[in-house]
């Protein structure tokens, strides 16, 4: 019997673990799409400014924009995942395609200035 419910536990424990990594990719994607938002806007104000920079900012937002799908197939990735290792490369997939939506915005906004 013990050895029974060492199995579950362990089932149980690979589980959680790929639920967590399912979540994560999930909340990086969404995180990715808020920055490529905020990235596009700042494109949007530099080029209503007729700032000089436009073009840069505008090209940062596409690459933040690029970067939000990324992290949204990562999560689907993560979602299909047979195992749960195949699902923690996918969400750390997804974090670093945020990770990049984030320089990509921060490149945006200094481009606007």
């Amino acid at each position: 019997m013990t050895i029974n419910k060492t199995l579950i536990a362990l089932a149980l424990g690979l589980a959680l673990a790929a639920c967590s990594n399912k979540e994560q990719a999930a909340d990086a994607a969404t995180d990715a799409a808020a920055t490529a938002t905020e990235a596009q806007a700042a494109a949007d104000a530099a080029a209503a400014t007729g700032a000089a920079t436009a073009d840069a900012a505008q090209t940062s937002a596409d690459a933040a924009a690029q970067a939000a799908d990324a992290a949204a197939t990562a999560a689907t990735d993560a979602a299909a995942a047979p195992t749960a290792a195949a699902a923690d490369a996918a969400a750390d997939t997804a974090a670093a395609a945020a990770d990049t939506a984030e320089a990509a915005k921060d490149t945006a906004e200094e481009a606007k200035k």
